[in-house]
């Protein structure tokens, strides 16, 4: 492909060399630079791409893409740029065609509800005939292909190859869950986003290597809705002022207040045992009863958005009903059937703010013992285990602390800090070790009318102990505690 094409759309200087080259890659990792690629220099955390800018030039590179001057050979074209970042993101789009226009984009935004919102729209969509693409925390989907992710906002040159795969694959829509990061780091730039969505907001990703502060975070939140046709907003988030502040696009609102305007009114809670959901009327711009098997408030939010968003598509009424009600999300208030007595639950609550978000919400069912299982990673702020001992203390009736991602510490001595934070408490608990017995314990030791919620995991499917990641499903490990208690009966 021509530079000058893939520079179409960027302002940029060209401060040494020739625009009229043939481009056969674009990278922006230097051992991946091969002849006439052309390279970008990302100023990142850890390292600058500035500094490789010689050895990819030694390796052919035909272009290079800098924020300031770099001593290169004259042949070398380099392209002088404000944001590396940004360029690389137009450029990225170019090189796979614009794929972003040739579909309708839905990016969501948010601190919690992102995962299970944008699989609510794309089971939806598609159950009305939109095939419909993803790209998430969990996962990548493009048509038939399913690509374990490694970033809830990936970087802007693989977002733009997989909008590229989903146009192959024949896909009309794509939902993406957009990080406060990607927004910042530009990965989204020159997405033609269709429908912005803004789910809420809380206190989380704030430190040195995330957002410096809360108003830099509600900022890079409030990007999206400057690069959106439509905005679909929490009306009760009281942050969504500030998340609309410059914002250009046409605003509709969700939620309970009586000022949304797609309200969720008369909610219901549904309970029995294995099973807990919820239900209520859709009123506003829709009337609808809908019933989800999700439990609690936050399950309102993001049905009630992912209603809003398919309401511009001209879904069907029944087609939202029937979706909402058979969809399942991996690793998200994921229920298990292991008895009938009580109810299993995976979740992906890793943190003491979704930790306490989730038991609160199950308490509403008021289970006759809420049980909760949970560790915390290794590697990671101490803070993190007193806090979530703290909430577990306080909410659950049992907690069962365990391993969960130790990396390089030794479990047992991430287990004692948390013991101390649960100490702090008046909560009743046991420590095990090793995952797989402590979910066998918290099965064996089920009673009639429990809730019992395995924590932290959710959909991830491996332990990772001193940097190695070796497989470890929870799905599985409850399967496999099945079949051994079966044999044990002789059943």
């Amino acid at each position: 492909m021509k530079l000058t094409d893939l520079l179409e759309r960027l302002d940029y200087t060209c401060i040494q060399g020739k625009l009229d080259k043939e481009i056969k890659a674009i990278v922006n990792d230097s051992r991946k630079a091969v002849p006439d690629s052309l390279f970008f220099c990302i100023q990142g955390a850890v390292t600058d791409g500035h500094e490789y800018a010689a050895e990819v030039a030694g390796k052919g590179a035909a272009a290079i893409v800098v924020q300031r001057p770099v001593a290169v050979p004259k042949e070398v074209t380099v392209i002088q740029v404000e944001d590396s970042r940004y360029a690389m993101a137009l450029i990225a789009a170019a090189w796979y065609g614009y794929p972003a226009e040739k579909m309708k984009v839905i990016g969501i935004t948010g601190t919690k509800g992102k995962t299970t919102t944008a699989y609510m729209v794309k089971s939806i969509l598609e159950a009305s005939g939109f095939k419909t693409g993803l790209i998430g925390t969990i996962e990548v989907i493009a048509g038939e292909e399913h690509i374990p992710a490694n970033n809830t906002t990936p970087e802007s040159v693989l977002i733009q190859e997989y909008f590229s795969r989903m146009e192959r694959a024949g896909c009309d829509c794509v939902v993406m869950e957009v990080s406060s990061q990607g927004l910042k780091l530009h990965r989204t730039a020159g997405i033609p986003f269709e429908i912005g969505i803004f789910t809420n907001l809380g206190v989380d990703h704030i430190g040195p290597a995330e957002h410096e502060s809360f108003e830099d975070y509600v900022y890079c939140k409030s990007l999206l809705f400057r690069q959106c046709r439509i905005g679909i907003v929490n009306k009760d988030d009281p942050h969504l002022e500030q998340i609309l502040q410059g914002h250009t696009c046409q605003v509709e609102t969700f939620g309970f207040s009586e000022e949304a305007n797609l309200r969720a009114e008369d909610t219901r809670l549904v309970s029995r045992p294995g099973y807990l959901g919820i239900a209520y009327k859709v009123t506003g711009l829709l009337d609808l009863d809908v019933e989800i098997d999700i439990p609690g408030r936050f399950s309102v939010y993001n049905s009630l958005t992912a209603i809003a968003v398919c309401r511009h598509f001209g879904v069907p009424r029944e087609a939202i009903r029937n979706s909402l009600k058979k969809l399942k999300v991996k690793g998200r208030v994921e229920m298990v059937k292991v008895s009938d007595d009580f109810t299993l639950m995976i979740d992906y609550a890793h943190n003491a703010m979704s930790l306490e978000s989730l038991l609160t919400t199950l308490r509403e069912y008021q289970p006759k013992r809420l049980v909760c299982l949970f560790g915390c990673g290794g590697n990671r702020s101490r803070d993190r285990r007193f806090e979530m001992a703290h909430v577990a203390g306080r909410l659950a009736d049992f907690t069962i602390i365990t391993s969960d991602n130790p990396r390089y510490e030794e479990p047992e001595a991430i287990l004692d800090d948390i013991e101390k934070g649960m100490r702090e408490t008046e909560g009743r608990y046991i420590k095990i070790v090793d995952r797989k017995e402590a979910i066998a314990y918290a099965i064996h030791h089920g009673q009639p009318g429990d809730v019992i919620v395995l924590a932290g995991k959710g959909h991830e499917d491996y332990q990772e102990i001193r940097g190695v990641k070796y497989h470890m499903d929870e799905r599985d490990l409850i399967r496999e505690i099945l079949e051994e208690d079966r044999r044990k009966a002789g059943v």
